[in-house]
């Protein structure tokens, strides 16, 4: 269990599977201000253990809310349990996802489908009491304000959390790598089904919030909010040009050789052959996720 104090009132809490690669990705973050306790993207139902002997660890016997930035099996399948121990917690959710939480069957078929062997290795997704979920674009508590912002893109049901100058982002820019050196590594999240129209202007939407330090779903913070952003819409441009450049070309195999060319010229993930093995081959699979949710969105077009 890696419990990380990133900074006054803030910790990372490390949600790692045992898969290859399946670390430095999942995470829940923590965040103290005053007598609340605020926990953001509580994880799967299989690391909801090391989630509350980490939660333990920080003395937190009960949580005031838990906010979802999407309901991705990864991000708030455990979210249930979590409620089982401590039912007086306000979960805040983005409109679209509220029936889903309550009654998640089709949720956790979804996740079947797609994520196959991976939604088993997170677990099944546990149902939320009706009367605990509601969606609240603006919360006062205590001496804050909690705005969630919709932002859809890497899922129609996104929300980003702005709380003073803290933005939990969920996947609004993508998938960060936390480099020691504070070199960036940034990979968007753009699964099928995907519309560049949305994903843009939720990325645009965001970096106008009044944000400095920027909390990743996947993974870690960074504190240069304003270039990240920049070049998250940069980097979203340059994948869908290449990935259409590359349909044109008819490249076949055409996952592998859009990467390939993406690896070598692109900005955010220059840095993917300075990754740990391991993450490499996680990225991999992921980026060829968004390789094809591009390559829908342009035939369709």
């Amino acid at each position: 269990m890696s419990v990380h104090a990133i900074c006054e009132n803030l910790w990372l809490i490390d949600l790692d599977l045992p898969r290859e690669g399946f670390r430095n990705f999942i995470s829940a973050w923590l965040y103290r201000p005053g007598d609340l306790a605020i926990l953001v993207d509580p994880g799967p139902r299989s690391t909801i253990p090391v989630l509350q002997e980490a939660l333990k660890k920080l003395d937190i016997e009960t949580l005031d809310y838990i906010l979802l930035t999407h309901i991705h099996v990864d991000h708030a399948g455990g979210a249930g349990l979590l409620l089982e121990h401590d039912p007086g917690v306000r979960l805040i959710c983005h409109p679209q996802g509220l029936r889903h939480m309550v009654a998640p069957s089709r949720l956790w078929e979804g996740s079947l489908k797609v994520l196959g062997d991976i939604a088993l290795a997170y677990g099944e997704i546990a149902s939320v009491p009706a009367g605990n979920i509601s969606f609240e674009p603006h919360i006062e508590a205590g001496r804050i304000a909690i705005d969630a912002v919709e932002t859809p893109g890497h899922a129609s049901h996104h929300l980003c959390y702005l709380i003073g100058d803290i933005l939990f982002a969920g996947e609004v820019a993508g998938i960060n790598y936390p480099f020691r050196n504070g070199g960036l590594y940034l990979r968007p999240a753009t699964p099928p089904p995907f519309s560049y129209e949305i994903y843009r202007g939720s990325l645009e939407k965001a970096s106008l919030l009044k944000a400095d330090r920027l909390c990743f779903g996947h993974y870690g913070i960074r504190t240069d909010a304003g270039p990240v952003f920049d070049l998250a819409l940069q980097q979203l441009d340059n994948w869908i040009a290449t990935v259409e450049r590359h349909i044109e070309a008819e490249s076949d195999p055409f996952e592998q050789s859009v990467f390939a060319d993406l690896v070598a010229y692109d900005a955010g993930v220059r840095l993917y052959r300075d990754l740990p093995p391991d993450i490499q081959a996680r990225e991999k699979y992921f980026s060829f996720n968004s390789i094809r949710g591009m390559r829908e969105y342009l035939l369709k077009r």
